[in-house]
């Protein structure tokens, strides 16, 4: 018997009544649930006791086990999820998110669960803007306000996911977070997709993290066009071997796509010669020899497109940069694409350490190596749930809890 039970996360159900989701779940076979905080499914400011007893009841009734409960990073803010994060510079912003990992762990007293999981969130722009504050810290204090809230006398953990672009990203980060937090209550969540974007050697990183693991985010993923946003400074010195860049000037809030194949200026009127003097400069920096295109700006496709929800998932995930720069980099993004036009990238947008797109695919869709992880995880140790995670195949639900249990458990099998 595999050392991995599977599960499924009420995250990629929400189009469902939330015991609704319980039984399709416990149908479709998985020995665990995730319950997730939702605004409109699962929202911990809404609900009662009461309701978390009906839960509780239901939960009884079925065989599938609530497993952990995921106080969910795009809860207050659909445009700006993630935000405010447990390292926000306000400490009233930094209260909002406190508190809701505090009604997790509410959640998952009343539910009979012993996992509650967050994450570190991003550096933001007004980080950049004040470095004499350490976001580190602030993060590291944080934690240590939502352990107050578990009794010394329950089993509850909580779990920190490193995710692309985050603060915590990569697994070594957690890890040394868990060191600096220093409580036996605060352990690892790993996300293999998230692994496989931020880990050279994921299956090795997998194997070494395994031991302060408790809990496993499972979804496929497949490589990208590696895109980075970034402010012009005196400094830049962009690789194209690790990524393309889309440089923002901020003095004239126009762009500059510095790619091998597809160097373009997106200007909003005619450069200045000194412009045109430090895109060349940057070009040739950069070791780009084709010649360099010219789209205005005003002319790029602003709207909706099929598009929308990987260039969203793209954007949120580039830090340092404020909402607005990101926006403004939007119809830059459904340009690459082919929003309105024939696409010039043929791959999905990535921000990540290592070109795989931080786009949650079924598994058995993507080039993850599942079985391998599966078995890394197991060598280092681990036991315990893997939830399967699919929050962009909420319009297919069915399709993608069967898919998943089907794929997941033939490797489960055969192992």
């Amino acid at each position: 018997m595999s050392a991995i039970q599977l599960s499924y996360s009420t995250f990629g159900l929400t189009n469902l009544d939330f015991l609704d989701a319980i039984d399709a779940v416990d149908r479709a076979g998985y020995a665990g649930i995730e319950i997730s905080f939702h605004r409109d499914q699962f929202n911990p400011f809404n609900i009662d006791d009461a309701y978390l007893d009906a839960v509780k009841q239901r939960l009884d009734a079925r065989r599938v086990q609530a497993c952990c409960v995921a106080t969910a990073s795009h809860f207050f803010d659909p445009h700006r999820p993630h935000e405010p994060s447990l390292m926000a510079l306000e400490k009233a912003a930094r209260m909002r998110r406190i508190d809701l990992v505090k009604r997790g762990i509410h959640v998952a007293r009343k539910l009979g669960v012993n996992l509650v999981t967050f994450g570190s969130g991003f550096i933001r722009d007004d980080h950049v803007a004040h470095p004499e504050v350490d976001p580190g810290a602030l993060l590291v204090d944080s934690i240590r306000e939502c352990l107050r809230e578990i009794r010394d006398d329950e089993d509850i953990t909580l779990l920190i996911e490193p995710e692309p672009g985050m603060y915590i990203e990569t697994m070594a980060q957690g890890l040394a977070l868990l060191d600096q937090v220093g409580s036996e209550k605060f352990k690892l969540h790993i996300d293999i997709c998230h692994a496989y974007c931020s880990e050279t050697n994921y299956l090795e990183a997998l194997r070494l993290a395994a031991p302060q693991a408790r809990y496993l985010h499972i979804s496929d993923a497949r490589e990208g066009y590696n895109l980075k946003i970034v402010h012009d400074h005196a400094e830049l010195a962009p690789d194209l071997d690790f990524a393309s860049v889309l440089v923002h000037f901020p003095d004239t809030a126009d762009f500059l796509l510095l790619d091998r194949e597809h160097p373009i200026h997106f200007p909003l009127e005619a450069p200045t010669p000194a412009r045109k003097a430090r895109i060349e400069a940057l070009l040739q920096r950069a070791g780009v020899t084709r010649d360099l295109q010219e789209v205005p700006y005003s002319s790029l496709y602003a709207g909706a497109s099929p598009l929308d929800d990987e260039i969203f998932t793209y954007l949120i995930s580039m830090p340092g940069l404020s909402y607005d720069v990101l926006e403004r980099a939007r119809p830059i993004c459904g340009y690459l694409r082919g929003a309105k036009n024939a696409p010039l990238v043929d791959k999905m947008v990535a921000n990540t350490l290592t070109g795989i797109v931080h786009f949650h695919e079924i598994p058995g869709e993507g080039t993850l190596d599942l079985a391998g992880s599966f078995r890394a995880l197991e060598e280092g140790g681990f036991q315990g749930f893997g939830s399967v995670e699919l929050y962009h195949h909420v319009e297919g639900w069915q399709k993608a809890l069967d898919d998943s249990y089907r794929h997941l458990a033939a490797i489960n099998g055969e192992r």
